[in-house]
């Protein structure tokens, strides 16, 4: 158990670390405030038996004590656990929030192939079931157990000073369901693990269903012929049942033991008065600790069965956290500098990478590309599909590191970058386009959050998207689903291209930016995408020949090497991929119904 506690409270950073070591502390101070009321009684008890008994008058200074005792420890509680909740709950709340945040972080930074491996439903399961647990149920268990035992504890403590014999009874009750608590806390050991994995599964797959939401219509897979769905949420509840039919027969012992050794207690105490061996007001006191004795220990140890699941919990949060980040450390180069730089080039030199390097017959995407786009210039890269545009467009932007070789801007080694100076310098407009839960104008800015209402409008003129956001119920402060899924393909493509004109980098990495547009609005946004990438360096992967033949430098990567490379009208000498993907489109267009 305190392997367990030792590890959360490692997980806490240092300010809520330190609140809920406070915590505990003054949870110490709360305990024998609580203990002082055995005192209160023992000399109320005390000065009505010397009355009863011997005749002696009950004086008020008598009673003035013992309130005196009482309001104090009654008054003393109140305050400390009321203080004692607060920084706990702080420490809770607090921990989840910075954690989250660090995690957020931390993510923008390791290497692209992290998500590859793991399932965007364990990372959201992380993020939201078990920083939940963390904020929540976390503190009051962890709290609860600390201060079951410490009150227990110090109880036990003070009948030492009253009688030895129900001190030794109390204890081995205490250490009896302590042996039972260790118990339930194994016995639940595996049922963690398995709910924790059942329910990271089942929010992998209902984000699974709810995202190809269009397929599992179109293939009439809802209600119960989701099978795979309702197979993961009943074992998710299978899981949380058989957590709680192995928790409720052993806390049903814990409570047993507890009233038997409360009863035990009392029992001993009437005997040991009866035997003349125990004075009455002694006996009194022993009677009303033992309903005192067991009660915070009984409701810590309720809440012990989830440290398991605690401790589980906080090893994935801090496994993600433990995933080496990219080298993020370097220097700054200012964007508005590269503007103007005309040395800005971006270049590939002898580059090789693969998505599962660590296996043990790795499958090259990209195999020895050297490549050079000078400043202010277009690049055109085509190719057969999966021949490895989008991954090198990557890895010019590093959004992964490349196996081998280097890849510079200005000359520099991109690895030599503050990754955030890095991404300053690029811009990107993606073929699946992403818009935050949002309104228009704050996914237009996202890139410059604090930009004027006077830019946002005039970035997204340039991007032919004004007059559609302007019919829009709110204009541009209507909010869009998450992923934009309140508009067309067109539109999330056009609002893109306004973000990146809002960003203004040097470099424009295009991905099929005009694959979702009609072609009434084609020509409209060629025109925007035309002011976007004026005196920009602007590397496009495209398909369209309109797009293809006007760039600088045209690179036809198949299988993850550059196999021709050179202007359009060079290229179409050659009569190579080039010149056929060529004729393949001319004849595309011809077509006609």
């Amino acid at each position: 158990m305190f392997e367990i506690l030792r590890n959360f409270f490692n997980f806490c950073d240092r300010e809520n670390r330190n609140k809920f070591y406070g915590a505990i502390v003054l949870g110490i101070f709360n305990s024998f405030f609580m203990a002082l009321r055995i005192a209160a009684i023992a000399v109320m008890m005390q000065g009505l038996i010397r009355t009863l008994t011997l005749g002696e008058p009950f004086t008020t200074r008598t009673i003035a004590l013992s309130s005196a005792i009482m309001v104090f420890s009654v008054t003393a509680a109140i305050i400390s656990k009321k203080t004692v909740s607060m920084w706990q709950t702080e420490g809770g709340y607090r921990t989840c929030a910075r954690k989250r945040i660090e995690i957020a972080e931390h993510l923008r930074y390791i290497p692209m192939g992290y998500f590859n491996k793991n399932s965007l439903g364990q990372i959201t399961s992380v993020t939201t079931n078990t920083m939940e647990l963390v904020g929540d149920i976390a503190t009051r268990a962890v709290m609860l157990v600390m201060q079951g035992l410490l009150d227990s504890a110090l109880i036990i403590f003070m009948i030492f000073f009253f009688d030895v014999r129900i001190a030794l009874i109390a204890l081995a009750g205490f250490l009896l369901f302590q042996f039972v608590n260790v118990f339930m806390r194994l016995s639940v050991h595996g049922v963690s693990e398995e709910k924790n994995t059942a329910d990271e599964n089942q929010v992998c797959k209902i984000l699974e269903y709810i995202q190809g939401i269009s397929e599992v219509r179109s293939y009439n897979l809802t209600g119960s012929r989701s099978r795979e769905l309702n197979a993961v949420i009943n074992r998710a509840k299978s899981a949380c049942l058989k957590m709680e039919m192995r928790c409720i027969p052993i806390s049903a012992i814990q409570s047993f033991i507890a009233k038997i050794s409360g009863a035990t207690i009392m029992l001993a105490s009437i005997f040991f008065y009866l035997n003349g061996t125990m004075l009455l007001e002694n006996c009194v006191v022993m009677l009303i600790c033992s309903f005192m004795l067991f009660t915070a220990l009984e409701a810590g140890g309720n809440y012990s069965a989830l440290l398991r699941s605690i401790d589980i919990g906080v090893k994935k949060a801090q496994a993600i956290l433990d995933v080496p980040a990219m080298d993020i450390e370097g220097s700054e180069r200012p964007a508005e500098q590269a503007v103007t730089d005309d040395n800005l080039t971006l270049s590939a030199q002898n580059i090789t990478f693969s998505y599962n390097a660590d296996a043990a017959n790795p499958r090259k995407i990209i195999d020895g590309v050297t490549l050079s786009i000078p400043p202010k210039t277009t690049t055109a890269i085509v190719g057969p599909s999966g021949g490895g545009k989008t991954t090198l467009c990557h890895l010019l932007a590093r959004f992964w590191d490349v196996d081998s070789g280097s890849v510079t801007l200005g000359g520099k080694n991109v690895r030599d970058y503050d990754m955030d100076s890095l991404m300053s310098h690029f811009s990107f407009v993606f073929q699946n386009v992403y818009l935050f839960h949002d309104t228009v104008a704050n996914n237009i800015r996202f890139g410059n959050p604090d930009a004027p209402m006077e830019k946002v409008i005039a970035a997204a003129k340039k991007a032919s998207c004004h007059d559609f956001i302007s019919a829009l119920p709110d204009g541009y402060e209507t909010v869009i689903g998450e992923g934009g899924a309140s508009l067309s393909g067109g539109e999330k493509q056009r609002i893109s291209i306004a973000r990146a004109i809002m960003k203004d980098a040097p470099v424009i990495i295009l991905d099929e930016a005009t694959a979702n547009v009609d072609p009434e609005n084609e020509r409209d946004l060629m025109e925007a995408i035309s002011g976007l990438t004026k005196e920009k360096t602007v590397i496009m992967i495209a398909h369209r020949l309109k797009t293809v033949r006007k760039a600088d430098q045209i690179i036809v990567l198949d299988r993850g090497r550059i196999v021709e490379q050179g202007k359009h009208e060079d290229l179409m000498k050659n009569q190579g991929i080039y010149s056929r993907f060529i004729d393949s489109r001319k004849k595309a267009v011809s077509w006609k119904l």
